[in-house]
């Protein structure tokens, strides 16, 4: 019994060592309240019996096994395991969205970083997109504006701007005396601001201005300017205020129009004072209207348009276009026309040739009889 005792006493039992058992072993009561799928609890209690093999193993390796870890080795296990978890937690959320449970206790912020992260990139595509759509409305913008732009080009407005300059220059030379050096007017000339290009065309080409010396009414002459100076000139002030443009009239307008029409226009608005064949009458004053004999078309046209002298101003309300065209084709045809009856006398009318035909029949009469007379006496 003593020895056994002693036995017992020097020689300590044999004790198996206990594990503790790893936290990872015992699901979190969280995770097991929680109303996952059964998929991904499967997974949980995989990774939960995994961790306590992996303590087990640790348990049994003794001091002396362990070798000395590489801190790059150990550096590419932790990103290699974050790439890992990263998928495993994108994989879990996805689930977790699917079927509408809560997000695993510990990563409550997964999904919305990862939505975060969305809104961010959805953002960038935005911005593209804005971008790229800004990029072609100006596109199309430049475009459209090539296509509808009006036709100038830089060529005709230096050729326009040369020409108000020479115009400036001869109206400075033969017309600033009377009418200012600014064309605003003076007690011996009107102003020209707004009479546009039409009444410098009529006045300088039909040679009434530059006016020698003031008078009741200018007369028609032979123009001291050559075309191109006449276009100058009305250029320049046409730059000052505008007003009615030069009339383009060509054969082709003249011959297409209607002489009925324009006769009609003529003997209602202008043979009162141009006579019925357009030679001209005396007017009040020492005034005059003039004969349309060499007036040309595009002349008749501006002197109804302008109202020169005592002449009123027929506008577009009154006569139009087509109409006025009209009126300067009767009127060249009255001038260009033959007289089918002989000699015209003036193309007068009537009242000439009636006091013609009295003077010359019976002063004849007259004579004849004088001379019977004288014969008797013998």
């Amino acid at each position: 019994m003593t020895e056994s005792s002693g036995t017992s006493s020097d020689t300590p039992p044999e004790t198996t060592p206990v594990i503790p058992a790893s936290p990872a072993a015992t699901p979190p009561r969280d995770a097991a309240a929680s109303p996952e799928s059964t998929g991904t609890s499967t997974r949980v209690r995989a990774a939960a019996s995994s961790d306590a093999d992996a303590d087990a193993d640790v348990a049994d390796v003794e001091p002396g096994d362990v070798e000395p870890v590489d801190a790059d080795v150990v550096a590419a296990d932790v990103a290699t395991d974050a790439d890992v978890t990263a998928d495993a937690d994108e994989e879990a959320d996805t689930e977790t969205a699917g079927s509408g449970a809560k997000p695993v206790a510990g990563r409550p912020g997964l999904l919305g970083r990862r939505r975060a992260r969305r809104r961010v990139s959805t953002s960038q595509r935005r911005r593209r997109s804005s971008a790229l759509v800004l990029a072609l409305g100006l596109l199309a913008t430049g475009v459209l504006w090539t296509l509808l732009a009006p036709g100038g080009n830089a060529a005709s407005a230096s050729d326009s701007n040369e020409a108000v300059r020479q115009g400036r220059a001869l109206y400075l030379q033969g017309c600033s005396t009377c009418h200012g050096l600014g064309a605003q007017g003076s007690s011996t000339g009107p102003s020209l601001i707004g009479v546009g290009a039409a009444a410098v065309d009529f006045q300088v080409s039909t040679g009434r201005m530059p006016l020698a010396a003031p008078a009741a009414q200018a007369d028609r002459k032979a123009p001291i300017y050559s075309d191109t100076q006449i276009a100058q000139l009305a250029a320049y002030i046409d730059s000052l205020g505008g007003g009615p443009e030069v009339p383009k009239v060509d054969d082709t307008a003249l011959d297409d129009a209607a002489l009925s029409k324009g006769g009609e226009l003529y003997r209602a608005n202008c043979a009162q004072c141009h006579q019925a064949v357009a030679q001209g009458a005396p007017l009040t004053y020492g005034k005059f209207a003039p004969s349309l004999d060499e007036s040309t078309a595009t002349q008749i046209i501006e002197a109804m348009r302008t109202g020169p002298e005592s002449m009123p101003v027929f506008g577009d309300r009154q006569i139009n276009e087509e109409d006025a065209v009209a009126v300067a084709a009767y009127v060249r045809h009255l001038t260009d026309a033959p007289s089918p009856g002989g000699f015209s006398l003036g193309k007068y009318g009537p009242v000439p040739e009636g006091l013609l035909a009295i003077l010359v029949g019976i002063g004849g009469l007259l004579a004849v009889c004088l001379w019977i007379g004288a014969r008797q006496k013998r």
